[in-house]
């Protein structure tokens, strides 16, 4: 595979609070890593993990208040 292509959310582009979260689709997942230390390695999630967790965090259900 070539080297993966991280994105993040363009909610992300605010500037306003540096804190960033990059994803990327990698060979049989996909990757999500920290934007300001993308040398410190990523969580890989399956497809299915990771669309769980989005539609948790749509339905505002993991456990915080998210900045809009």
């Amino acid at each position: 595979m070539t080297s993966p292509q991280w994105r993040k959310s363009s909610r992300s582009s605010d500037g306003t609070s540096g804190q960033c979260v990059e994803v990327a689709q990698l060979d049989n997942a996909i990757g999500l890593r920290d934007s300001k230390a993308p040398s410190s390695g990523h969580l890989s999630l399956s497809m299915g993990s990771f669309a769980g967790l989005v539609a948790r965090a749509k339905r505002n259900e993991l456990g915080f208040n998210a900045q809009r």
